[in-house]
C-alpha cells in the first residue's frame, strides 16, 4: 500500500475533483434552474422534474458503476467519468429545448455515478488499506467546500454570462482539471497495488440478526437522508427567499459548506473512535432539528444561520458515514458494489425530492413543506437507531454475506 505522503497527495487530488464534481454536477443546479426555466419558456417545476428523472437514472446505474469500480479499479472509472461529465455538461449548455435539457441532465446524473463520492470512497478502500476510514474522513473534509465555492461562484458568473456558457465553462473544468487528476490517481492505484499487501486487522461490529436485513435498513436510512438533503439543497436559496430572507439567502446558504467542514474537523478531533453506527444516528438527528429551527424562526436571519450550521453539521457527518458505515460493518470485499446499491436507493428516493418539494412549496407553502421534511428526517433517525441496536462492536472479525 501507499505511504503516508502519497496517500495525502491522493486525498488532496480526490478532494479537488470532488469539489469540482459536486459543484458543477450538483450544487450549481438550484442557481441555474430559474434562468433555464425562463429561457426555455417552461415552469420551474418542469426543470426540477428533469432533475428528478435524471436522479432516478443515476440511481439505476449506481450498482453497475460500483461493481465496475471493484472489477477494473475506481481510478479508471473516475477517468472515464470525467470525460462523460464534460460531455454531459456540454450537452446541457447546447440545449435549446426542454427535451434536449432533460437529455443533458440524465447524462449528468449517469456520469455522477462514476466520479462522485461512492467511486472516490471505493478508490480509497482499494488504495489506502487500514487507513481507508480515516482517509474517507479527510476527503469529505476537503470536498465540503464545494457548496461554499460553487453557489456564490455560479451566482457571480450569471452576472456576466448566461447559463449556456456557465455549463460550457463547467464542462471545461471537468476536462482540464478533473481528467488529468483522475488519470494520475489511476497510476497511483497501480503503484499501490504493486506494493506489499498490508495485513489488515478489521474490528467490525457484530451484526445481530440477518446481515442482509441490516443492509436493507442502511439503504433505507441513506435513502431517507438523501431525500431530505436533496429536497433541501436543490431548493435552499429560493426557499430562503420565500421565507423572507431575500438576498441574504445566498450567503446564509453558503454557510453550509463551512459547517460541513467543521463537522468533519470535530469528528476527526473528538469522534475518531466513535463507532460509525452512533455517528449515523447523530448525523440523522441534525436534519429534523435544523429544519424545525428554520420553520419556527423564519424570517429571522439568526434562525436561518442556526439552521444552515446545524444542517451543514448533519450533512457533513452523513458524507463520512455513507462511506465508513458499510465499510465498518461489511468490510472491503465488494465495497464498491455495496456503495452502488446504497446509491441506487438514495438517488431513487432523492429523484422525487426536487419535484415534490417544488410542488409542495407552491401548494402548501415553505413552512408546511419544512415540517414534512422534518418528519422524513425523524423517520431516518429511527432507521439508523435500529441499525445501531443491531450492531455491537466486538474484538473479532465478523464475516457477512455478500450482496449479490
Amino acid at each position: 500500500m501507499a505511504d503516508t505522503y502519497s496517500t495525502a497527495s491522493c486525498i488532496w487530488a480526490l478532494g479537488v475533483t470532488q469539489i469540482i464534481g459536486y459543484g458543477t454536477l450538483y450544487y450549481s443546479f438550484s442557481i441555474l434552474a430559474p434562468g433555464i426555466a425562463v429561457d426555455l419558456s417552461v415552469a420551474v417545476e418542469w426543470i426540477y422534474g428533469c432533475i428528478s428523472l435524471a436522479l432516478l437514472a443515476g440511481g439505476l446505474i449506481s450498482p453497475w458503476a460500483g461493481g465496475l469500480a471493484d472489477r477494473i479499479g475506481a481510478g479508471k472509472v473516475m477517468s472515464i467519468g470525467s470525460i462523460g461529465a464534460a460531455a454531459a455538461l456540454a450537452v446541457c449548455g447546447l440545449a435549446g429545448s426542454t427535451i434536449a435539457f432533460l437529455a443533458g441532465m440524465i447524462l449528468v446524473e449517469l456520469t455522477s455515478a462514476f466520479v462522485l463520492y461512492s467511486t472516490a470512497f471505493a478508490f480509497l478502500a482499494q488504495t489506502t488499506g487500514t487507513r481507508a476510514q480515516r482517509s474517507i474522513t479527510y476527503l469529505t473534509l476537503i470536498a465540503g467546500f464545494a457548496s461554499t465555492i460553487f453557489w456564490p461562484l455560479t451566482t457571480w458568473l450569471l452576472h456576466g454570462i448566461d447559463w449556456h456558457q456557465v455549463y460550457f465553462l463547467f464542462a471545461g473544468l471537468n476536462l482540464a482539471v478533473c481528467l488529468p487528476l483522475h488519470l494520475w490517481l489511476s497510476r497511483f492505484a497501480r503503484i499501490a497495488a504493486a506494493g506489499p499487501v498490508e495485513t489488515e486487522e478489521v474490528s467490525s461490529p457484530m451484526v445481530i440478526g440477518n446481515a442482509n436485513f441490516v443492509f436493507v435498513l442502511i439503504v433505507l436510512g441513506f435513502s431517507l437522508a438523501g431525500f431530505v438533503s436533496a429536497a433541501t439543497l436543490f431548493h435552499l436559496v429560493p426557499m430562503l427567499g420565500l421565507l423572507g430572507l431575500g438576498t441574504a439567502g445566498v450567503w446564509v446558504a453558503s454557510l453550509l459548506g463551512p459547517a460541513q467542514v467543521a463537522s468533519r474537523l470535530i469528528n476527526m478531533t473528538f469522534g475518531k473512535d466513535l463507532p460509525a453506527t452512533i455517528l449515523a444516528v447523530v448525523s440523522a438527528i441534525a436534519m429534523p432539528l435544523a429544519l424545525g429551527t428554520l420553520a419556527l424562526s423564519s424570517p429571522s436571519t439568526a434562525g436561518a444561520i442556526a439552521f444552515a450550521i446545524v444542517f451543514g453539521l448533519g450533512t457533513g457527518l452523513f458524507s463520512i458515514v455513507s462511506g465508513t458505515l458499510p465499510l465498518a460493518i461489511f468490510g472491503k470485499a465488494g465495497f464498491g458494489k455495496r456503495l452502488g446499491w446504497i446509491g441506487m436507493g438514495r438517488l431513487g428516493l432523492s429523484a422525487l425530492a426536487p419535484f415534490a418539494l417544488s410542488f409542495a412549496l407552491g401548494a402548501i407553502g415553505p413552512k408546511s413543506s419544512l415540517w414534512i421534511l422534518a418528519g422524513a428526517g425523524l423517520l431516518c433517525v429511527g432507521v439508523f437507531a435500529e441499525v445501531w441496536r443491531r450492531c455491537r462492536p466486538v474484538g473479532s472479525t465478523v464475516a457477512s454475506s455478500s450482496i449479490r
